[in-house]
């Protein structure tokens, strides 16, 4: 499997954003979480996105973009059904923790929602500690991590 960077616009990251909306509508009803950021957000500098493709499949992706000084912020983690338990969100997230310290970040943060129990596991296994929620979402769980 490849990992790499794409804009929010690259064919490749199509099914995850198809794959994310399906899941939010499963396991939230009808949302417009998507459409709550744009394409430019996660453009380099200050943003990045990654896919983890297995020839032509997308299995994995995620990103971050700017959230405050020195702070940056994860969204769009996804892992198709049939690649799940095998490590890749860890993997892309390892990736995204990387490339946001190289470009000058010191902070992660990140929300979730509370219907994802097994991406609140992945965050805490990894040592993201609870915070405040800061988004619209009273219900998010809320994590931060220093990079």
């Amino acid at each position: 499997m490849e990992i790499r960077q794409a804009s929010l616009l690259d064919p490749a990251v199509g099914p995850l954003l198809a794959g994310l909306e399906e899941e939010y509508a499963a396991r939230y009803g009808d949302n417009h979480e998507l459409s709550r950021t744009t394409a430019e957000e996660f453009d380099p500098p200050a943003g990045c996105f990654l896919v983890l493709v297995d020839g032509e499949v997308t299995t994995a992706g995620g990103g971050y973009r700017a959230h405050a000084e020195g702070t940056c912020e994860v969204k769009r983690m996804w892992t198709h059904p049939a690649y799940r338990r095998r490590g890749l969100a860890q993997r892309v997230l390892t990736e995204l923790e990387v490339r946001a310290a190289a470009a000058g970040y010191r902070r992660l943060v990140l929300e979730t929602g509370p219907m994802q129990p097994e991406a609140a596991a992945l965050y805490q296994q990894r040592g993201y500690r609870r915070i405040e929620t800061y988004g619209i979402y009273e219900q998010a769980l809320a994590f931060a991590v220093d990079l």
